[in-house]
């Protein structure tokens, strides 16, 4: 009855219908596009990965996650959503998604998954504790962004020539 695939380029406007829905369910406004999702998740190069959960033939969800780098423990993946519909909960779908992206992370050999939680997200916060997860007080998340990521990439010691570090110019 529960099947998951990976998401594709036809899947986008599913896929941005239900990210209006969970964050409207979040509480957050979102400023993506179409246009940006399929670029960025269906392009050449891929910046994230998602996957799609449908329950009987209706879709249910679906996960995105990316991978990163820690510079103490290594590669791993980064769970950025985790969302199954309302009319869907309560039937393994979050379960069955979370060990997929896991999978992913054991079959190429990297040490986790990370993601977060919002602190008055209790029934989220207890499920991800029943599935064995950790989760640190001793950890912030932290944002920079708008006018405070400008001001900071102003500083910056290029600027003048406005090139990533280590471009090389040759005239």
């Amino acid at each position: 009855m529960l099947q998951i695939q990976k998401a594709t380029r036809e899947d986008v406007g599913l896929l941005y219908s239900m990210i209006l829905e969970f964050a409207e369910f979040e509480r957050f406004q979102v400023t993506i596009t179409e246009d940006v999702l399929a670029r960025d998740g269906f392009g050449p190069n891929p910046r994230f990965h998602t996957l799609i959960s449908k329950w009987g033939g209706e879709i249910a969800g679906y996960a995105i996650y990316y991978y990163f780098y820690s510079s103490f423990e290594g590669p791993a993946v980064f769970l950025e959503d985790v969302f199954v519909r309302e009319r869907f909960r309560g039937k393994g779908i979050g379960k069955a998604l979370m060990a997929e992206v896991a999978s992913v992370a054991v079959r190429e050999g990297l040490w986790g998954v990370r993601w977060e939680v919002l602190n008055w997200n209790q029934p989220a916060t207890d499920f991800y504790l029943r599935l064995g997860a950790t989760i640190p007080d001793e950890w912030k998340a932290v944002r920079l962004e708008g006018d405070a990521l400008r001001t900071l990439a102003a500083r910056r010691v290029n600027r003048e020539d406005n090139l990533p570090i280590g471009t090389q110019v040759t005239k």
